[in-house]
This record gives structure tokens, C-alpha cells and sequence, in this order.
């Protein structure tokens, strides 16, 4: 019988961000705009079926200290909050693809819409209540995305 190791099952069962520097990026839904940001963050978030509220609290306060933002220098010294920059937050539960077999992505260790959901609106009520502008999608909805990802700057978070 085939198990995993303790290692490779805590790697499965992560909140993942997907975050990009941008200097503005919008999100539509059946071509109309309900989420815009200029300079900030533009985040895919997915979550697993085990995920808890002491992960979106370590993820939001790592994403809203981040200094990815050049200073006068060109040294990438400065925070979302010294540009006052803001965030375009995206739920995606593709991050969770697994395309180990066969060509069509599976999607079995990704949390059901009913646990993520509720992670989603608290991760992103957790980012506002930092003082930071907050945009979302809408969750489980057909989402356009129009980026200008800067660097590009790219930085992947798993908790």
C-alpha cells in the first residue's frame, strides 16, 4: 500500500497565493469591471480543504509587509503601504492542479466551494482590516484579468 510521507502530505495542504507587483490590473466579469487597482498587488488565492484562519493570518500579515517596491536607491526596500498601493485579491483554485497524470488537470486537492468560500472573504476582510485598499473577484465566477505585472515581480506563497 502506497503512503505519503508526513513531508509530502504537508506540502499538499497549503493556502497558496500566487503574488505579482503590478502597476494596475482590473478584474471583469461578462465585460464589466468589478474589481481595479493601480500600483499593488495582484494575488491568485487558492486554499485547501484543512486550511485555517493562523494561516490567512501569517499570509496577510507577509503580504502586507513584503518590500518589493523600489526605493530612490533601486533597491527593493519598500512596502505597499510606503507607495500607497493596494491589493486586486482573485480566488483560484487551479493553483491546486494536479497534472501528474494524463493531460487534463485534476482539481481533487483543492478546497470545495463551501470551505473556500468563507476562507476567501476572511482572508480578504483580514487584508482590508490592515488599512490596505482591497478589490476582489467574485468567487467561482468566469473572471477576466487585465494585468501590468512590473519587474515583473513575482512571488509565490505557500502556508
Amino acid at each position: 500500500m502506497f503512503t505519503l510521507s508526513k513531508e509530502l502530505f504537508d506540502r499538499r495542504m497549503l493556502v497558496r497565493v500566487v503574488l505579482q507587483k503590478v502597476n494596475h490590473a482590473a478584474v471583469s466579469i461578462d465585460d464589466e469591471v468589478v474589481g481595479k487597482i493601480g500600483l499593488g498587488y495582484f494575488l491568485l488565492v487558492g486554499f485547501a480543504p484543512d486550511d485555517t484562519e493562523e494561516k490567512l493570518d501569517y499570509l496577510v500579515h507577509k503580504i502586507t509587509n513584503l518590500r518589493v517596491f523600489e526605493d530612490e536607491n533601486g533597491k527593493m526596500n519598500k512596502g505597499l503601504r510606503d507607495v500607497n498601493g493596494a491589493i486586486l485579491s482573485v480566488s483560484q483554485f487551479t493553483l491546486y492542479a494536479d497534472t501528474k497524470h494524463g493531460n487534463r488537470p485534476g482539481f481533487s486537492q483543492a478546497a470545495r466551494p463551501e470551505i473556500a468560500e468563507p476562507l476567501y472573504d476572511l482572508f480578504n476582510q483580514k487584508l482590508a482590516a490592515t488599512g490596505i485598499p482591497v478589490e476582489t473577484g467574485h468567487f467561482g465566477a468566469m473572471m477576466k484579468i487585465d494585468l501590468e505585472n512590473d519587474g515583473p515581480t513575482t512571488i509565490i506563497y505557500e502556508r
